[in-house]
């Protein structure tokens, strides 16, 4: 690498996100040192993408920054955690300057965002993959779990299903509305939908291996069955054209990364 590994995260990673006051030790230490507010608990999550199996070999290196961010807020919002700190594990077959720029690009933005700061990390040499653990906290005992469904719950989603498969099934030939590409390459987290659902919500999980997938997570940890209606899922017009013509609800029921 022709940068050393201090220097290239003084220069791209020292100053991503925002700076919390909660942080006394952030990046450029051997650890990071935190201060968690008094009353809350710690949630943790933590995603990995590797290059192609996550994302393709070309992925625009701004939308990965912010995915790859995006998918661990995720988590927190199906917990309904207030997001606060990341650590990133980035492995790099090479330093590309102009690529780390716009990956920050997209990390930092989607950081600042939703007062995230990043506290560490790792950078090695190796085939590109990316691990980024988040942090958030909840009341005591608030939590949103997978296992708490109860018989007569209704069963809701928020935002669109099978946007993000119709994305990747299309991707290489057909080009897409702007807005139906990005649920693949800019994923929103739903921190404010989920923060909102604490006290309310029985069980709740992130989409992101599918509805079918996960909704059966729920099932299993709650001990209970599902009645879905295919025709009530809520649908972009994109994906309502994809089934009228191939009668396919594969998309929304089983396509992942609908976060």
């Amino acid at each position: 690498m022709a940068l050393s590994e201090f220097k290239l995260i003084q220069r791209f990673f020292a100053n991503s996100g925002t700076h919390r006051a909660d942080v006394r030790v952030g990046v450029g230490d051997d650890c990071a040192v935190l201060h968690l507010p008094a009353g809350k608990e710690l949630v943790v999550s933590m995603d990995t993408l590797v290059e192609g199996v996550h994302f393709f070999k070309n992925a625009d290196p701004e939308s990965l920054g912010h995915k790859s961010l995006a998918v661990n807020l995720s988590d927190l919002a199906a917990m309904g955690a207030e997001p606060a700190w990341a650590t990133l594990a980035l492995t790099l077959p090479s330093v590309d300057e102009g690529w780390l720029e716009a990956f920050c690009r997209g990390f930092s933005s989607l950081a600042a965002t939703h007062n995230v700061q990043l506290i560490g990390g790792d950078t090695t040499q190796g085939p590109l993959n990316i691990t980024i653990q988040a942090h958030g906290f909840v009341d005591p005992g608030a939590a949103l779990r997978r296992d708490g469904a109860q018989l007569g719950d209704l069963i809701y989603v928020t935002g669109t299903l099978g946007d993000a498969g119709l994305a990747l099934q299309a991707t290489e030939r057909t080009r897409l509305p702007l807005s139906i590409q990005s649920r693949l390459d800019r994923p929103t987290p739903r921190l404010t939908e989920g923060q909102a659902l604490v006290g309310l919500a029985s069980a709740a999980i992130d989409i992101s291996d599918g509805l079918i997938s996960d909704l059966g997570h729920i099932c299993d940890a709650s001990g209970v069955g599902a009645t879905l209606y295919v025709k009530d899922l809520p649908c972009s017009q994109a994906v309502r054209d994809y089934i009228k013509v191939s009668d396919d609800w594969a998309l929304p029921l089983s396509t992942g990364d609908d976060y």
